[in-house]
């Protein structure tokens, strides 16, 4: 989305699969990070986890800034897919021994789930339409209204994803991650999103 043509803004929606299906994982193996971020609904711990020494949850981990920003978080080595997973799942070939072998039972659940997840904010997107355009574009000139200039040139990414708690944080330099409750109420969403802009633009 653009508005005008210098400065300009970028800001992309979607309920990202690598995103989902990372968050997914996290529940059934029981990964606390990010702590800052709440937990899925109605998802909790598969069987009862080994105890290791960290090395999970720090590869869970690194996997999860390369899967938001992999531009930011590049691979230090070539990635391998993760058999069970299609394509759905590239993992450093070395260092991440831990979490490729631990992620291996969940597949057919975890790749179900995220069908279901990817689905539902579809659904909820077209029942939004113009909606989308709407909210940013709103905001930005409220924005532009209060500090009286145009917006600088910015990119935003908002992950809309369906969390226990209502609202909405800084999952990377340019993402947020949303409620999906928070985001199909236009008003709630609109207030949440304001400081975000501000930040940014």
């Amino acid at each position: 989305m653009h508005a005008g043509a210098t400065p300009s803004w970028v800001i992309r929606e979607n309920a990202g699969r690598g995103i989902l299906l990372a968050l997914y994982l996290r529940e059934v193996l029981a990964v606390g990070a990010p702590a800052e971020l709440p937990r899925l609904r109605d998802i909790g711990a598969v069987g009862s986890r080994a105890p290791d020494d960290g090395r999970l949850e720090r590869q869970w981990r690194s996997w999860w800034e390369m899967t938001v920003e992999p531009e930011e978080h590049p691979s230090p080595v070539p990635l391998e897919l993760v058999e069970a997973y299609g394509t759905a799942i590239a993992l450093p070939r070395s260092g991440s021994e831990e979490l490729a072998r631990a992620v291996v039972p969940h597949a057919g659940a975890a790749l179900a789930w995220v069908e279901w997840a990817e689905e539902s904010y579809r659904t909820a997107s077209k029942s939004r339409r113009g909606d989308s355009y709407r909210a940013y574009a709103g905001t930005i000139a409220e924005h532009e209204r209060e500090v009286g200039r145009r917006a600088h040139s910015f990119e935003l990414n908002v992950e809309v994803l369906p969390l226990a708690e209502v609202g909405v944080w800084w999952i990377g330099r340019k993402t947020v991650a949303v409620t999906d409750s928070l985001r199909s109420d236009a008003a709630a969403f609109d207030d949440a999103i304001h400081p975000i802009i501000a930040e940014l633009a």
